[in-house]
């Protein structure tokens, strides 16, 4: 089929839909046609991650493949991906050479940093400085200070002088949807205000600094107040990928490591050890 432009009403009514998802904090995908017989070449279907559908590709069984191979796209956590029909419905051999880009849209990732002390303020900078929309906390106003954040990068870096270590945190990361929360604070009371609010909020990611003693501590202080294990069970705690982190920036390099992984489903190992398991012990 000759390449058809989208039209100008379905490009806007598309355009919103995916300005209102970036708006809301939400999760969609934008599917395009990129080869087929039967579908018109660029052709776009916007789908949210309730399963709303926003413009059409002439075809409703089609159409109906698509948005159930969209969602499990959504949950798959790949940015793109390019998909032929014989893959999602084989149903359809006579159409099986249509393919399609299904992209992931939503907000960029923020990251929420509970203490600004030596490890909070380099995991805010490194994180801001591969994209993150950086929120960092601290009850000690010269700790968040907008002259210790003064170059162009760290502008982007939003500074919050809590009174109340809760209030501030649930604040911060209202959408949970797209939000990690990083608990680096300098003792047990902040860690365990911290940690309440973090797990009221709902957000893809919670990790929190310390010894296992130290964090050992503070879980157990919210199991006896009755917080549920299966949400306890979904903390990092300590925080970070084992790098033999050291220095601050080495530790915030560890806690940014394990949030990348989290969000883009990596496993955090080593990517070469299939290679190495191949060469005989000596």
């Amino acid at each position: 089929m000759t390449d058809s432009p989208l039209s100008s009403a379905d490009a806007k009514s598309i355009r919103d839909a995916i300005a209102e998802t970036l708006q809301n904090g939400s999760l969609g995908a934008l599917i395009t046609v990129i080869q087929s017989d039967h579908l018109a070449v660029g052709a776009k279907l916007f789908v949210g991650d309730t399963g709303q559908t926003v413009g059409e590709l002439a075809d409703d069984d089609l159409s109906r493949a698509v948005v159930a191979a969209a969602a499990e796209f959504l949950r798959s956590r790949a940015a793109t991906r390019m998909i032929s029909l014989g893959e999602i419905a084989p149903e359809f051999p006579d159409k099986s050479g249509s393919q399609f880009m299904f992209e992931r849209i939503e907000a960029e990732p923020q990251l929420v940093i509970a203490g600004a002390g030596h490890v909070g303020a380099s995991l805010a900078r490194l994180a801001a400085l591969v994209g993150y929309r950086v929120t960092l906390i601290d009850d000690r106003a010269e700790f968040v200070a907008r002259e210790k954040f003064a170059t162009a990068l760290e502008q982007g870096i939003e500074l919050v002088c809590a009174g109340n270590w809760t209030d501030a945190l649930r604040a911060a990361s209202i959408s949970g949807h797209g939000v990690s929360i990083a608990i680096v604070t300098r003792g047990h009371k902040q860690d365990e205000d911290c940690l309440r609010a973090a797990l009221e909020t709902q957000p893809d990611y919670i990790g929190m600094i310390g010894s296992k003693r130290r964090t050992n501590i503070v879980l157990e202080k919210l199991r006896e107040e009755g917080c549920a294990e299966v949400e306890l069970r979904r903390v990092r705690a300590p925080i970070g990928l084992d790098i033999g982190a050291v220095s601050p920036e080495e530790v915030a390099l560890a806690i940014l490591a394990e949030i990348i992984a989290e969000r883009r489903g990596g496993a955090g190992g080593s990517l070469s050890s299939w290679r190495r398991a191949l060469v005989p012990a000596s």
